[in-house]
């Protein structure tokens, strides 16, 4: 382990944990997506009481706050003036402009989820990922220094009918979200993993098995998911 005062940790190209008081042991990023109604919120939530080392980096965010969030807890709340000064100060690992709204995961954040040697989840969309990816990447081997996992909804209707069911959009909302997320959803190859969230504690064990020992059969390449991703993304 290293102690250190004022330290930057370097993670390719960009130096994330600059000007951070803290202790620094071997952890791992984890980047979890997936499109709205996937699911993925409810199984990092529920992942956080398994897996006692695993911390979620929370994301700073200008859409508003719904009336079930909490700052600090679920998002950062800011106002776009201050997100836009934050980018400015190169104060974000990854960020990305999803839904008219701005999405990112600030430096500090990080570096305060990492604690103590824990590893840390980041709950981001597909641009940040890839953001992610190249900043972590070693400038040697190119391998990046995140596992990447994309979760998938069991069909369309399905997806559909979770984003109804929250009751929170207009019908022009959610014919947006859809079509977002079958965008979204082109860029599965781009991870290590796919989960598919047919069935709720079968997916939260898949991703447990992911992160405790990088289960192969539930690469992203796998054969197994091209019927269902025919149906996706048809």
């Amino acid at each position: 382990m290293l102690q250190a005062t004022g330290i930057e940790k370097n993670y390719g190209e960009l130096h994330i944990l600059k000007g951070v008081d803290l202790q620094i042991s071997a952890a791992e990023i984890i980047s979890i997506v997936g499109s709205s109604g996937a699911g993925k919120t409810s199984l990092v939530k529920a992942l956080l009481q398994r897996i006692p080392n695993l911390r979620v980096c929370v994301s700073h965010t200008t859409r508003p706050r719904r009336p079930n969030e909490i700052d600090g807890r679920d998002y950062h709340f800011v106002d776009v003036p201050t997100f836009e000064a934050m980018i400015a100060a190169d104060g974000f690992l990854e960020y990305a402009p999803v839904f008219d709204n701005y999405y990112g995961t600030s430096r500090k954040a990080l570096a305060e989820a990492f604690g103590r040697g824990h590893d840390v989840m980041l709950e981001i969309d597909w641009q940040g990922a890839e953001q992610v990816r190249r900043r972590t990447s070693d400038p040697k081997s190119g391998r990046a220094g995140c596992t990447g996992i994309f979760v998938l909804p069991p069909s369309r209707a399905e997806l559909e009918r979770r984003l109804r069911e929250r009751r929170t959009d207009s019908d022009a909302v959610i014919a947006r979200r859809l079509q977002d997320a079958v965008s979204d959803m082109r860029h599965y190859h781009e991870f290590d993993y796919v989960i598919v969230n047919d069935d709720f504690e079968r997916a939260l064990g898949d991703l447990e098995r992911v992160i405790a020992d990088g289960s192969r059969e539930l690469r992203a390449d796998r054969p197994q998911l091209r019927p269902l991703l025919d149906e996706l993304l048809a």
